[in-house]
């Protein structure tokens, strides 16, 4: 069955590459052409690397996860009720891990961060968010604070 997009017109492959015995008007042949456009572009890129002596402006890269995302948000880390009975600990590669009282890893899941948002996806289904404020964290009725910071040490106290 003919392919109505072709209208009829037969098309034969390209070729990528010219052979060398044809030449590019200029008396080389192509393929040497390409390849020494090549080589000057990698040296080039070459000559603006660290020690290079390149002018390009050198600049550190934006940190990255072992993922290649972007570095975590600033609220990795543990945050804890006032009490300390549940505890909730932020991982940098987006999970989290929430103990209350002896029992460890009561819940566990996937967590993102927008903003000041939080937003939780259990594994055992359910979802929630919370708000952060500072070092204050409010979340499903609870009160969490970084641990060890100022607010955590002021809820202890009072």
């Amino acid at each position: 069955m003919a392919n109505p997009r072709l209208d009829g017109h037969r098309h034969r492959p390209r070729r990528l590459f010219r052979t060398a015995d044809r030449s590019t008007g200029s008396g080389q042949p192509y393929l040497a052409v390409l390849t020494g456009t090549c080589l000057f572009l990698l040296l080039a890129a070459c000559s603006t690397g660290p020690g290079g002596g390149g002018t390009a402006p050198q600049s550190a890269p934006a940190p990255t996860s072992s993922t290649g995302e972007q570095a975590p948000h600033p609220y990795v880390g543990m945050w804890v009720t006032a009490d300390g009975h549940i505890r909730q600990m932020l991982l940098p590669e987006g999970r989290y891990d929430e103990a209350r009282g002896e029992r460890e890893s009561a819940y566990t899941g996937a967590y993102r961060v927008t903003g000041n948002r939080i937003e939780y996806d259990d594994d055992t289904g359910f979802s929630a968010h919370g708000t952060f404020d500072g070092d204050v964290l409010h979340h499903a009725g609870y009160v969490f604070y970084r641990e060890g910071s100022e607010a955590h040490r002021t809820a202890r106290e009072g």
